[in-house]
C-alpha cells in the first residue's frame, strides 16, 4: 500500500482520487488476502467486479473506478504492459444534469443571510466554478482590473481564465471589508481553505428554505451556469472554455437541458379541439 500511494503522489493524482484508487485498492487486497496478489488473473478480476454489482449494486462509475485503481497497480506500481489488464467496461450512463431556473438561482441567493456563504455561492454560479476550484482561489486570483477570475490548476491540472461579474465583484469587496481574508479567498475558521463539506452544507440549507424540490448539490450551480449562458445566446465554444472542458463533446450536454427554442414548440395535444368532459 505504501509503494502504491507513493507512485499516486509522484504522479500527482489529486488528493480526491488518491483517496478513492486506495480505499478501492485495499477492497481488493482484502478480498483476494489468501493469495499473491501479483499473480491474480483477468479471469478473477473480472468475477471480482462482477461480485461487487451483484452484491453491492456499485454504479458503473464506481465499477470504471475501481477498474482504474487496479489497472493502476499492475500497470503503475508493477511497470507492467498496459495490456495485461483489460477488463469489461461499462457505457457511461447518460444522465442529463440537474439545472436550476434563473428564477430559482434568485431564490436561493436570497435565502443566504450569512455574507460569506452567499459569497461563495454566488461565485461558484457566477463563474460555473468546481467546488475544489472554489476552495483553491486566492485573492490575487480575482482580476478586477481585466473581469476575469484564474483559475490554477483546475481539473487535469490545467489553468483557465471565467468571467468576473460586476454583481459578484460588489459582493466580494463587501465579503473582503468584513472578513480580510489573507491567503485564499475563503478560509475556514482557523485558516486554509474553506472546506468542501461545509460549502455542500450551506447549498443543502439554503435549498432547504428555499423550497425547490430539484436534487440538486452545489454542482448544479455549474451546471446551470452553462445552461442559462446557452439559453442567452452564448456560443456554445466560448462556455467550453469558460468550464475548462477539453471536449466540446462535454459541452454539447447542456444542449439536451436547455429550452432555448423548446419553450416555442407547441405541443401537437395543443392543436387538438378536444371537448371537455
Amino acid at each position: 500500500m505504501e509503494a502504491y500511494r507513493s507512485v499516486l503522489i509522484q504522479k500527482r493524482y489529486s488528493r480526491n482520487t488518491q483517496k478513492a484508487y486506495l480505499n478501492y485498492f485495499s477492497d481488493y487486497c482484502r478480498s483476494f488476502s489468501a493469495r499473491d496478489i501479483d499473480n491474480i488473473s483477468k479471469d478473477e478480476i473480472n468475477a471480482y467486479i462482477l461480485e461487487l454489482i451483484e452484491s453491492k449494486y456499485i454504479s458503473a462509475s464506481q465499477q470504471n473506478q475501481r477498474i482504474n485503481a487496479i489497472k493502476f497497480y499492475y500497470e503503475k506500481v508493477l511497470g507492467r504492459e498496459r495490456q495485461f489488464y483489460d477488463v469489461y467496461r461499462p457505457k457511461k450512463e447518460k444522465k442529463l444534469p440537474c439545472v436550476l431556473s434563473e428564477n430559482e438561482i434568485v431564490a436561493l441567493l436570497e435565502c443566504v443571510e450569512n455574507l460569506k456563504h452567499r459569497t461563495i455561492l454566488s461565485l461558484i454560479y457566477s463563474a460555473g466554478l468546481r467546488i475544489s476550484e472554489a476552495i483553491n482561489l486566492k485573492i490575487e486570483d480575482i482580476d478586477s482590473g481585466r473581469d476575469l477570475i484564474i483559475i490554477k490548476g483546475g481539473k487535469g491540472k490545467k489553468d483557465r481564465t471565467t468571467i468576473l461579474s460586476k454583481t459578484l465583484l460588489e459582493l466580494l469587496r463587501e465579503y473582503y471589508r468584513e472578513y480580510r481574508p489573507k491567503d485564499y479567498l475563503f478560509q475556514g475558521q482557523n485558516g486554509g481553505k474553506y472546506s468542501a463539506k461545509s460549502i455542500q452544507n450551506i447549498f443543502k440549507n439554503a435549498l432547504m428554505k428555499s423550497g425547490i424540490q430539484k436534487r440538486a448539490t452545489v454542482h448544479t450551480l455549474r451546471h446551470s451556469f452553462a445552461t442559462h449562458l446557452l439559453e442567452r445566446g452564448t456560443d456554445l465554444r466560448y462556455i467550453q472554455e469558460l468550464l475548462g472542458h477539453s471536449s466540446s463533446k462535454t459541452t454539447e450536454i447542456y444542449t439536451h437541458v436547455t429550452q432555448k427554442g423548446i419553450n416555442r414548440i407547441t405541443s401537437p395535444l395543443d392543436n387538438l379541439n378536444i371537448r371537455k368532459k
